[in-house]
């Protein structure tokens, strides 16, 4: 048969290999970090409630991009898997460069002194995928 009888379906409605779902997971992270970042540099150094919206409007957008362009039938459990390893990476990130760097770096999960919204960045590099996720599996 040719492509003309079958045609290709869009990507983000295919189950994706588990090497090309970890690239995809670890490349909208890489948007996502550097988002983060961009707004802590740029927007907190104004307004740290300003900077902080900014950083989980990052974060937001980042999994509503994920979840529409490469995951569209993803569930809860694999959103929930998404944003477990997207806080994983972050933390990794910042004690790799806390040890390059020589003291604390606090971008991506939010300084200790600012308990509240540290605990709240946490909750949303985890839940923030599941919150576009489909939430029941259908026959398919």
């Amino acid at each position: 048969m040719t492509t003309m009888a079958h045609p290709a379906g869009r990507f983000a409605y295919r189950h994706h290999h588990p090497a090309t779902t970890a690239a995809l997971v670890a490349a909208f992270w890489v948007v996502a970090a550097t988002l983060v970042a961009a707004a802590h540099v740029t927007i907190e150094p104004r307004s740290r409630l300003t900077g902080a919206a900014a950083t989980i409007a990052s974060v937001i957008a980042t999994a509503f991009a994920y979840s529409r362009v490469a995951a569209r039938r993803a569930t809860v459990t694999h959103a929930l898997g998404v944003g477990i390893a997207w806080l994983v990476l972050s933390m990794g990130t910042e004690i790799v460069l806390a040890t390059q760097v020589g003291h604390g770096w606090f971008t991506l999960l939010g300084s200790p002194d600012r308990p509240l919204l540290r605990s709240v960045l946490l909750f949303v590099w985890i839940f923030t995928p599941s919150f576009f996720a489909r939430r029941e599996v259908a026959d398919e």
